[in-house]
Formats: structure tokens, sequence, C-alpha cells
């Protein structure tokens, strides 16, 4: 006997209509589902259901409509469908053990991938907080989409998990889908409806047991239940981490373009990392105290070692990076290298004083900053030197980084070679001792492992700097050579402490590489762990234990160190520069009580500007003014030539036309060689001139201080020694000039007296040149020598016994000529031997020159004084003149060349020249700005060197007290 229990159909696709109907047979007592078949209008068949929602479903055979028997000829069939049930029974099982288990699949799967996403703790100090997100609100698809249309972040981070987030999502669709189908499709097979329970209810009238049946569907709905709630839980966690991943994506792109953007920015919104401040500290005492006295305790990391100990390669395992260059046995870190460790987003290097960053990830980047170190260290080394006290510092920031400041020092040597500096070895020993006596300084001792222990010249050293060792720790390097060579009990008192009689806080192995250059950090890493994992050194007799190796434990080690003893010795510091700059300040208001600490930095500011001022005033001299003194400087320029070249020759020719002719053609040829250059000259001069009297005359003022007098005066000789004249002022020149001269007549009376003042002003100028000459060959005269108690040489004696012979020469013939004849030179020199005078020729003319001379000046001088009234009768005869004024009219072509020259170069001074000087000026200042060295040197004293000393401690002692605040805050 079968009743009805539940009744369900679905379509085909021939739309036939599928019943899939529970019974519960009476014979067997288990319930069987029965799969029936029928036209959608009922036609043919024995067996027909009729489907209503609000009438009970019974089951009807043949005419036999309102009986419950089954007909006989049926019963074998039933059984088969009961085998059917039975088998459907346990798929169904199946299917719900397996959405069960996919459903805890998927929770372990999710967890993996959880663990396996990058740490971005680190952004929650270093990025600023954001508004809060609003919940996401959309399913499992649109959750989907939105990671996969989520912003794009820095390639680094985004493809550090773009594939697994992909690959694990695609994964979690398609089984989530599954898990959901076979809920749905079970449900739909378990859950009770109304009519359902209605039919139970009529079954269970008829007295058929149910109670077995019902406890199995209430199992089967709490299952279905529970399986639900799992799904949902799991897609909440989903949901609520890809909500987190891309509130921190979308911070870190906000960041990221800030700092792409606008780096002022960046340093406003993001505070500095305690790292940095410390760094920054220890980079104001480098300058302050480059000896590293007392004044300096603060703590560093110095890292010690004898030369290719594997130092250098400890510390980059530190830094994660190779940033040092190799060499092949030589000495490769000549120099003391300050390097500051700190935690950030990205993997890079930067100078301390460059903006570049060497991004660490590139290969070719890294190969940059090697060199670049290279070339520092090679350039601090000067004057024949091998090693230099010069710190190169740098900034090293990365994900992992732990927080410390190193100080990697050239390495220590037994034996000097030949192409090193006589004193190499003991100043390496000096700049070691000079880090490691620093009582703050921990000391990183680096000894090489596959080497005897009895070759290390480090530990002696360490061991006099710190003998009880209480801020040493000893690195053992190479470990994996040693293993080959070295007695493991021997090792094992090494890294005990018990070989050595130094002593330090901690022992550590380490392996610094395989001794390959192109080996990269990660590379060594994996290859140190294997060691250690595999050693049998390591592994046998218990010879060191596992916190005792590896670069890492030995990173953790140092930095714990370093900060524990930050915190111990920073305030005693500070107390310290307190004390110092209340010192400065009670020296300062005694000595200065009227001025403000004025660095060299303000000091050179305010010379800066008074200097542009002077250039300024410059343009506000007369036209009247600059007249004069290129005049001046022109015909002091040009004179000597004129007199020597242009004026005696021509006078001394004879007769007036070939003096004018003489005149004529040497005045062209001055005025196309000689004459514009020297004019240029004699403008460039009269500026420099004018310049350096407008900086005397601003000595005078009330207000002058001196401290700028040094600066001043070397910026001006700079800027004119590099100002020169613009060439096209040449090539303008001689056009003027020879245009100029081509005029020979005078115009009128006033030119003309203005030309014979001129001439006696420059002869009596050349005349008193020339008597002073005469002075100092001849000797003083009579009353001198009686007033001043002098008496002549022999030589002045024997020179006057000469001129005495030469003045009868001019006596007797007062237009004689410039020269002495052959006869003339013999009369003198037999004359002078009657008087016991032995003179040669030579004697007697150099006697004779300035004796012509001043006889010529003489005689020029009188032909003036003569033409001064003789203008009119010039005009009236020409060169026909009874009186002699052709030197007149030659020093009048001159002095209007003159005029037009100063002229030109006055308009070339004010439009061109000044403006040029400024720029000169500026240059030079902006050359100067930048060279500490220089300003050191011209800005000077007492004031300025107590002002700079006073303006450091206070730098100092601001910072200490910033990185104070911030290290109790951390606290």
């Amino acid at each position: 006997m079968l009743r009805i229990y539940q009744n369900t159909y679905r379509r085909t696709a021939r739309k036939a209509v599928v019943y899939s109907t529970k019974v519960v047979c009476c014979n067997h007592s288990t319930l069987c589902n029965i799969t029936m078949q029928s036209r959608r209008k009922g036609a043919g068949g024995q067996w027909e259901q009729h489907h209503s929602r609000n009438h009970e479903h019974y089951l009807l055979a043949g005419n036999q409509a309102r009986g419950w028997t089954i007909p006989p000829h049926s019963r074998g069939y039933g059984m088969f469908v009961v085998r059917i049930l039975k088998g459907a029974l346990k798929l169904r099982y199946l299917v719900l053990g397996g959405a069960i288990g996919g459903g805890v699949s998927l929770s372990k799967k999710y967890e993996d991938w959880k663990e396996g996403l990058p740490d971005m703790k680190w952004l929650e100090d270093a990025l600023p907080q954001s508004e809060r997100w609003s919940q996401f609100s959309r399913n499992l698809i649109e959750v989907g989409s939105v990671v996969k249309n989520a912003i794009d972040i820095d390639p680094r981070l985004k493809q550090l998990g773009e594939d697994k987030l992909s690959e694990w999502r695609s994964w979690f669709d398609n089984r989530l889908d599954d898990a959901l189908e076979a809920a749905d499709y079970q449900g739909n097979q378990i859950v009770e409806t109304k009519e359902d329970i209605k039919s139970k209810a009529t079954v269970a009238a008829l007295g058929i047991p149910v109670d077995e049946s019902r406890k199995k569907y209430e199992k089967l709905q709490s299952q279905v239940e529970t399986l639900q709630t799992e799904i949902m839980n799991v897609q909440i966690k989903y949901q609520k981490e890809l909500e987190k991943m891309e509130k921190e994506n979308r911070e870190l792109r906000q960041q990221y373009l800030i700092l792409k953007t606008n780096k002022k920015t960046t340093a406003k919104r993001i505070k500095k990392s305690l790292i940095d401040m410390y760094s920054e500290v220890l980079d104001e005492l480098s300058g302050y105290d480059t000896g590293y006295t007392m004044a300096d305790h603060l703590p560093r990391v110095v890292v010690v070692g004898d030369q290719s100990s594997g130092k250098t390669s400890v510390l980059e395992s530190i830094a994660k990076a190779r940033i040092f260059p190799r060499g092949s046995g030589e000495m490769m870190t000549r120099a003391p290298v300050k390097v500051t460790l700190a935690e950030g987003p990205y993997h890079v290097a930067q100078f301390r004083d460059t903006d570049r960053e060497y991004d660490l990830t590139k290969e070719s980047d890294l190969a940059d900053l090697r060199r670049e170190v290279e070339f520092r260290m090679r350039a601090s080394v000067r004057g024949g030197k091998t090693v230099s006290n010069e710190v190169i510092a740098m900034t090293v920031k990365g994900p992992g980084l732990q927080r410390m400041v190193l100080v990697d020092l050239p390495g220590i040597i037994s034996t000097m070679t030949v192409d090193m500096a006589s004193d190499t070895k003991d100043s390496i020993h000096q700049m070691t001792k000079h880090y490691m006596s620093n009582p703050n300084a921990i000391i990183l001792c680096i000894q090489d492992g596959s080497v005897d222990a009895e070759r290390s010249n480090v530990t002696d050293l360490v061991m006099q700097c710190d003998p009880l060792g209480r801020r040493t720790i000893f690195v053992l390097t190479k470990v994996d050579l040693a293993e080959e060579l070295a007695d493991p009990e021997r090792i094992r008192k090494i890294l005990s402490g018990k070989l050595f009689p130094m002593k330090a806080l901690g022992y550590y192995a380490v392996v610094t590489g395989r001794g390959r250059k192109d080996d990269s950090i990660e590379a060594i890493r994996q290859y140190e762990e294997d060691f250690f994992k595999n050693s049998k050194l390591f592994h046998r007799r218990g010879v060191i234990m596992p916190h005792q190796v590896t670069s890492r434990n030995l990173s953790l080690a140092v930095s714990d160190r370093f900060w524990k003893m930050v915190r111990e010795t920073i305030e005693q510091q500070a107390d310290a520069f307190k004390a110092t700059r209340f010192n400065l300040e009670t020296e300062w208001k005694n000595n200065f009580p009227r001025l403000r600490e004025s660095g060299r930095d303000e000091l050179f500011d305010k010379a800066k500007g008074e200097i542009l001022d002077e250039v300024v005033t410059l343009s506000q001299i007369s036209a009247k003014k600059w007249d004069d003194a290129l005049t001046t400087k022109l015909w002091e320029k040009l004179s000597n030539y004129v007199f020597e070249n242009i004026y005696l020759p021509a006078a001394q020719s004879g007769s007036q036309n070939s003096f004018n002719t003489m005149v004529d053609i040497k005045l062209r040829q001055w005025a196309e060689q000689a004459l514009p250059a020297k004019s240029v000259e004699a403008g460039w001069e009269a500026l420099q001139q004018e310049f350096i009297s407008l900086m005397e005359r601003a000595k005078k003022a009330h207000d002058h201080d001196d401290v700028f007098d040094q600066l001043k005066a070397a910026v001006v000789d700079e800027a004119i020694r590099r100002h020169s004249w613009e060439d096209k002022a040449i090539d303008m020149l001689r056009v003027i000039q020879l245009n100029t001269l081509e005029d020979r007549f005078v115009h009128d009376k006033t030119e003309w007296d203005q030309a014979v003042k001129f001439l006696e002003n420059s002869v009596n100028a050349k005349l008193a040149q020339t008597e002073e000459t005469l002075a100092q060959m001849f000797g003083p005269g009579p009353w001198t020598r009686f007033a001043q108690w002098k008496s002549l040489t022999p030589d002045q004696q024997k020179r006057r016994s000469v001129k005495g012979e030469l003045d009868k020469i001019l006596k007797n013939d007062s237009k004689h000529l410039p020269s002495l004849s052959y006869d003339e030179l013999t009369t003198v020199r037999k004359n002078l031997q009657r008087d016991n005078v032995e003179v040669d020729t030579d004697y007697i003319r150099q006697t004779w020159f300035p004796v012509y001379r001043k006889h010529f000046l003489q005689q020029a001088l009188q032909r003036a004084k003569d033409c001064r009234k003789a203008y009119y009768l010039y005009t009236q005869q020409g060169s026909e003149c009874e009186v002699s004024c052709s030197d007149v009219v030659l020093f009048w072509r001159i002095q209007q060349v003159i005029k037009v020259t100063g002229n030109a170069l006055r308009q070339q001074v004010i439009n061109r020249e000044a403006r040029r000087l400024d720029k000169e000026i500026k240059a030079v200042l902006d050359e100067f700005s930048e060279d500490e060295e220089r300003k050191a040197q011209l800005l000077t004293g007492k004031r300025v060197q107590l002002a700079e000393e006073l303006i450091k401690v206070r730098q100092i002692q601001e910072k200490l007290e910033e990185f104070i605040n911030s290290l109790n805050q951390e606290k």
C-alpha cells in the first residue's frame, strides 16, 4: 500500500510534466520517491495525478478512482519504484554532504588567502586617516565587480596580490554557485508546503506511522539551515575583507599621488619617522663637532672589522640591498658611510645632500648607487691620502627594515701596500678609535670565520675601547666556509665568548654570500637559511642556539640594543646641549648686547643686498662725472703712446710739413689698430674705479658694518675680473675715431684755447716725470744735500760730469736733433777723460736721453705759450703761419678724439655695461652662497663665529627635544 507524502513537479524540455511523488510504503515502512510522467491533458496511462493547490492528491488506477488498494498487476512496478527511491535518497545525502564540505573548504581557502596577503599595518603610521567607508549593500556579484574595477595602485603593491586575488575570486565564484544551487535544490525537496502538511495529517489520520520520517525530515532541514548560515557568514566575511582592502588601496593611492605631485605637501601631511628625526640630529652634530669630542655621545652602530672580513656585506644584508661597490681584495671603503635604516613602503635609497631616490628593486638604480658611493669615496680622499674622515650620509628605506643608524668604517689592515699613503694604517686605527670611544656607540665587531682567529686585529682594538663588552655585539661571518675548515669545538668557543678575551653582549653567526658578486640579497638570504637548516655543524651537539644565527636575528638584536641605548642616553645629551646653549647666549649678551645673533647665511644675504644697491647707484652717476672720469682715464692710457710714438718723432722731423705728414700717417695707423682697444680698456677701468669708489664711500656711512668688507671686496674683484666689454664696441669706436681724426682745422677760439691748455698740461706732466728721472740719475741738488745731509754717489758724480758736457752741446745748438753724432760722442768722452772720468758711448747716450727730453719739452712749452694768441694768425695763414702751432693742432685733434670716445663709452656704460656688471655680480653672489668654505673665509671674526656656534647648538637642541617628545609618545 502506498500513500502520498509529498508531491512536486517540474517541466521537461518536451513540455511534459514530470511528477516526483513521495509515498509511504506500508509494507516496508520507508519513504520512497515515485516519479511519474503524463501528458499535459492526462490522456492514456493507468496512473494519473490531478494537481490542485487547495485539495488533497490521490492515486487513481484505471476506473477504481475511489479505492486505496494498488492493483495486483502494478505491485511489481511499485517495488521497482521503491528501489529507485531508496537509491535517490542516498544520492540526496551525498549532495548535502558535498555542499557542507564545499562550505568548509571555502572557509579554509579564504583563511589561507587572507594569510597570504601583504601586511599593511605600516600604513597606519605613514598614511593619514580618511573617512570611514559606507557598508557594501551589494551581493557577491556586485562585490566581484567592485574588486575587478578597483582603483589602480602602485604597480609594486598591485602586482603583489593581483594574480592571487584573481585566481581565488574565480575559484570562489564557481564553488559558491555550486553550493547555492545544491542547497536550493535540496530545499525544494525538503521544505514543506501547506499542502504537504495537510497530506501528512491525512496519512496520520489513516493510521500510517510517520515519526521516523518526520525525524529524518527535521534533521535534513536543520542541516540545510546550518549550511545556509555558514555560506552567509563566509559571504559577509569575504565582503568585509574586500571593503578593508579597497579602503587601504584608496588611501595608498591618494598618498602616492601626493608624493608624486607635491613633495612639500607630503612633508606637511606625513609626520617624520623617529629614525629620520634621529638621523637629522646626527647630521647636525657631524657638522658641529667633526672631531667627535665629548659633545657627541649619541648612540650609533659602528661596524668595525678587518679588511675583507665581510662587514660591508653584513651591513648590506641588514639593509636588504647591495648598495656598496665591490673590489677583488682592494680597499673599497675609504671613508665613513653613515646609513640610516627606516621602514617605508618602497625600497629606496637617498643621499643626504641630493633629492634623487634610487629604486633598490631595479638593478640599474643599484648600479648607479654603487657608482655614486665609489665616486664620493674617491672624491673625499685628497692630498695623496688613502682614507678620509669625511662622512658620506645616506638613508635606506624599505618594508621590514629595522630602524637604526649604522656607520661603516674602513677595514683594519695589518700591512700596507705600495699604493697606500704612509699613514694609512694609523689613520684607520685612529678613525676607528674615535668612533668606538663614544661611550654610547654600539660596536658591531665583525670576525671572518674562514680564517684563523689569531690573525684578527679588530678584537684587540675593540677590547681596548669596551673591555667589559657592555656595548659590543660579536658577529662571525662566512660560517659556511668555516664548516669545512674549522673544528666545531673551536667555533663553539668563539660563539660562546671563550676563545677571545674580548667580551660581548651577544654572539651571532651569519652567512654573507657564496662569493658571487651578482647574487641578490634574496638569494644570499635564502642560501643562508638553507645552510643553517641543513648544516651539521649547527645541529650537532648544540653548538649555538637558533636565535644566534641568520642576518635577520642579528638585525633584530642590533636594532633592539640601539633603541635601548637611545632611550637611556638621549635625555643626558639634551641636558648637555641646554647648558651649552645657556653659556653661549650669556657670552653673546655680554659682548654684543645690541646685535642679533646673525649667522653667516643671514650676514651673506644682507651683504648681497648692499652690493646690489651699489650697482644700482652706478646708473645714478651724472653724465658730466662720467665724462670727466672717462676723459681722465683715456688720456692716462693714451698719453704715453701719443708722446713717444706720435708727437716726439714728428716734432723732431725738422720741418713743419714733414711734421704734419708724419702726424697724419701715425694717427691713422693708431686709430685703425691700437686706439679702439685701448679706449675700451680705459672705459672698463673707469667703470671699475667708479664702482670701487662707491663701495669706499659706503664704508664711511654711519651705519656701515665692517664685517662685510672682506666679502664685498672679494665679490667686486671676482665680478670685475669676469666682466668684459662687448666686442662690437671696438668696431663702433674705430669708425667714430677715424672720422674725428680726419678734421684738421680748429673751428673757434674756445677750442683753440682748450687745445693750448691741454698741450701745456700734458707737456708739464711729461716734464715733471722727466725731471724726476733726472733727479734720480744726478742726485739731489746742493741745497738738498746741505739741508738733509746727503751726498752724491760715484755714479751720480759721473753722471753730473757727463751732463755738463751735454749741456754745452744743447747751448750751442738749441735745435739739436734727438740723437748725438759720432763726433759729438767722441768729443764728450775725450773731454771727460781730461777730467779723469772714464765712460763709454752707451753711458753717454743713456745720460743724453733725459737731458734732451727736458730740453725739448721746455721748448714745446714755450711754443705753446707763443700760440695762445696766434689763433687769428693761424686762421688767416694756416700752415704758412709765422708761429709754428702744428703741435697745438695735433693735441686739438687728440682732444677731440678723446671727447668723442668718452661720450660713446659713457653711453655704453650707462645703457649696457652697468647691467652686464650687475649680472656678473649676481652670478658671483650665487656661487659664493653655495660655497660654505668660501663664506667661512670671507665672513670671519668673533661675532660671526659665536653666532654660528649659538645657532648650531640651538638647532641641535630643538631637534633633540622634538625627537625626545616623539620617542616618549611612541612609548
